[in-house]
């Protein structure tokens, strides 16, 4: 009971999130030297960070904070998801 929980929610919640925030730490480092389209596959919260305007004009830590939030929580969601799956398959194989 233990190990499909453990395999599928909690492992993968850690890891993504810890992966989602060293791939914004390295999107945000090389920025400028990859090309967006890669950018935008290994850290997309990078990106729709960008997209998102503040809600209001605030200082500009408020700003920067928010901007973190949204990119980490993106980063975070896309590669809980991939771990998920992989935690699925290799849960389903071991059942076998």
């Amino acid at each position: 009971m233990l190990r499909p929980l453990l395999l599928r929610l909690i492992l993968p919640a850690i890891l993504g999130s810890l992966l989602g925030f060293l791939a914004l730490a390295l999107a945000v480092q090389d920025e400028p030297t990859l090309p967006t389209p890669l950018l935008s596959i290994f850290s997309p919260g990078l990106k729709i960070a960008e997209m998102v305007p503040p809600a209001k004009h605030e200082s500009l830590g408020s700003t920067f904070g928010g901007f973190l939030r949204v990119a980490i929580g993106v980063n975070g969601v896309l590669y809980f998801s991939i771990f998920a799956l992989a935690g699925y398959l290799v849960d389903r194989r071991l059942s076998r």
